[in-house]
This record gives C-alpha cells, sequence and structure tokens, in this order.
C-alpha cells in the first residue's frame, strides 16, 4: 500500500480556453476513512464539459472549486479500506471522488458497481452520468415518437452519441451534428444515424439542415449552442420540443456572445425550450440504468471510449474534450 497520494488542484482560474499550467500535480498523504467512510484507489477519472464552469468559481448549479482545491469529477475505484458494512475491500464504486489517486468518501456518497453488467468504465458514461442525461433528457423532456426528426448537436460526444442511439430505438430519423469527417463516419457507420455533418466543414447550416430535414425539426437535443442552434432554431417544426442540456460553445467565452433572437419561432411553431440537469431525476436513476444496461446487453447500444493513460495528464484530456478532439467519453485511466 503506498503511502503518497497523487492529486490534481486548480493552480489559477482559466480565462478563455483552459491551459495545462491551469493545473497543479501535487502530492500529500493518502488519507484513512473513518466511521461510517470509504478509501477508494481511483481506476478512471470522467472529464465532461460541465466542469468548466466550475473552475471560474462561479456556477448556476454547482459549487465553484477554490483556488489548491481538488478537482472534482466522477471516478470509478475499487475500495481499499472501509469503515462502513455496506462496503468491502475490492468492491467497485463510482462516485465524485475527484482527480486524485486515492480518496476518502462516506459510503452514502458512493454507488456500487456490477463487474458484470459491463466494462468498470461504463459506469462513468453509458451505465452512469451520460447515460442517464441522454436517456432521460430524450424520453422525458422530448418525448419523441416514431417517425419523428431528431436533430442533436455534440453528436460524437458522450451524451450526443446515445440520444441518437436512443432515438432510434424509438423509431425516429435522426441526423447528428459534429466537428469532424471521422465523426460524421462514426454516426453514421457505426451508431446507425440517419445522417449527419461535420458544421466546421459546412459554409451555410440552415441549407445543410434543410437538405436533410425537410420536413423540419421535431426535435433537437441541444449540447452545443450557438450559431449551430440558431441555425436548428430556423427550421423547427409545429410543436417541436428543444432540451437544453449544455452550451459547450459558451463555456471559453471571454464575453458572452451575440446572436440571432429566434424565440418568435417558437410562437409561430407552437413549440417548447426545456432546459434541464440530470439530478431532477435522481429518483429514477435505478429505473433508468436498468433500460441502459438492457439495451446494452442486447447490442441496442453502442458506445466508445477516448482514453487517456495516467493522472498526471488529466488537464491534458480536459482541454482535449472542451476542444473536441474526443469521440465518445472522454476518460482519464489512473490504475489497473
Amino acid at each position: 500500500m503506498p503511502t503518497i497520494n497523487r492529486r490534481i488542484t486548480l493552480a489559477a482560474r482559466p480565462v478563455g480556453m483552459p491551459k495545462e499550467s491551469d493545473f497543479r500535480l501535487e502530492e500529500s498523504p493518502i488519507p484513512r476513512p473513518g466511521g461510517g467512510e470509504v478509501l477508494v484507489q481511483a481506476l478512471y477519472l470522467s472529464v465532461d464539459p460541465y466542469m468548466r464552469g466550475r473552475l471560474t468559481g462561479v456556477t448556476t448549479y454547482a459549487r465553484g472549486l477554490d483556488l489548491g482545491e481538488v478537482i472534482v469529477g466522477g471516478v470509478v475505484g475499487r475500495v481499499v479500506e472501509s469503515r462502513d458494512p455496506r462496503y468491502e475491500a475490492g468492491d467497485t464504486v463510482e462516485g465524485m471522488l475527484g482527480w486524485q489517486e486515492h480518496a476518502v468518501a462516506p459510503a452514502k456518497a458512493l454507488r456500487k458497481i456490477d463487474p458484470a453488467a459491463g466494462p468498470v468504465s461504463s459506469a462513468l458514461y453509458v451505465l452512469g452520468m451520460p447515460g442517464l442525461t441522454a436517456y432521460f433528457g430524450l424520453l422525458e423532456i422530448c418525448r419523441p415518437q416514431a417517425g419523428e426528426t431528431v436533430v442533436v448537436s455534440g453528436a460524437a460526444g458522450a451524451v450526443g452519441s446515445l440520444v441518437g442511439q436512443i432515438a432510434r430505438i424509438k423509431r425516429c430519423r435522426v441526423i447528428g451534428i459534429a466537428g469532424s469527417d471521422e465523426k460524421v463516419r462514426f454516426l453514421i457507420e457505426e451508431l446507425g444515424f440517419d445522417g449527419a455533418f461535420n458544421y466546421r466543414a459546412t459554409p451555410d447550416y440552415g441549407a445543410k439542415l434543410k437538405e436533410l430535414c425537410p420536413n423540419g425539426v421535431d426535435v433537437y437535443f441541444d449540447n452545443v449552442g450557438g450559431a449551430i442552434t440558431d441555425a436548428v432554431m430556423r427550421r423547427i417544426a409545429r410543436h417541436a420540443r428543444v432540451a437544453v442540456c449544455g452550451q459547450i460553445s459558451q463555456y471559453n467565452s471571454v464575453e458572452p456572445e451575440t446572436g440571432p433572437r429566434w424565440l418568435s419561432q417558437l410562437v409561430v411553431r407552437q413549440a417548447k425550450v426545456e432546459g434541464f440537469l440530470v439530478t431532477q431525476f435522481a429518483e429514477r436513476y435505478d429505473a433508468g440504468l436498468r433500460q441502459l444496461s438492457a439495451w446494452l446487453k442486447e447490442g441496442r447500444l453502442r458506445y466508445r471510449e477516448d482514453v487517456v493513460e495516467g493522472l498526471e495528464n488529466a488537464p491534458r484530456a480536459f482541454i482535449r474534450m472542451l476542444q473536441g478532439k474526443n469521440i465518445g467519453k472522454q476518460l482519464v485511466k489512473v490504475a489497473e
């Protein structure tokens, strides 16, 4: 058992796109669990777009981080020592343990993972927060119906790639918007999307959406905001439903962007826009995970993990995810 814990802390508040120098690799003694607590060794760390807001110190839905604080994020790990009867050494768990090799957490804050359900890393993806976000965000906020056209932005990311597949399971026509030709091929050839386009290589979003969605957009799952969303909102159909999950195109903006005002479209199309947080469905997580697990076992959900090795490379993995370089879920592997 090692005695030194390596961890990544916030060294400086990012301005615009984060830099590796905004983070610091530190060493400290491995903490010991008290009563009702568990010591966990990290196996995989999650990096997610929402984490960007926490680095500024002020967010609208999660506590901002203080300088010098360990970067908070989801972790799958192995129990090393337990002071609670619900867990024993060797159990696999998931929780918000942060970017560090070892962490102590209250037992009640952890979720036990069944290794037989899939690779343990899937607890941070299809059988974790991104999967639940896609599941509830699409099915509860948008309520897609068979035959409708569903458009997903950020479609090759962790959430978007699952949203599109769930829409296909519900017999919808699915169009993805992504940031490279490789991602477009992934969406169509591997995930079964009906169409997709590379926004970086498309000069006129509106014309492309008209081509791919000739009857309009019935459901839009928005992960990115900005000019892409402006264009989609010009194509919404009557009684369209829009779920606002994220606005990643805006997360590194130094000044707020202005854009076309499209609220009149909601009136003309009698449409609905609703933002959501996955935590509002917390009481139904177990049901969502059971359905996602069933679809996974049936081969109806496919996924790709983009894994960077080493705790020290977590900042680099986070930055490349914000730059849109990952396909599927961005993870950091810390230990075997």
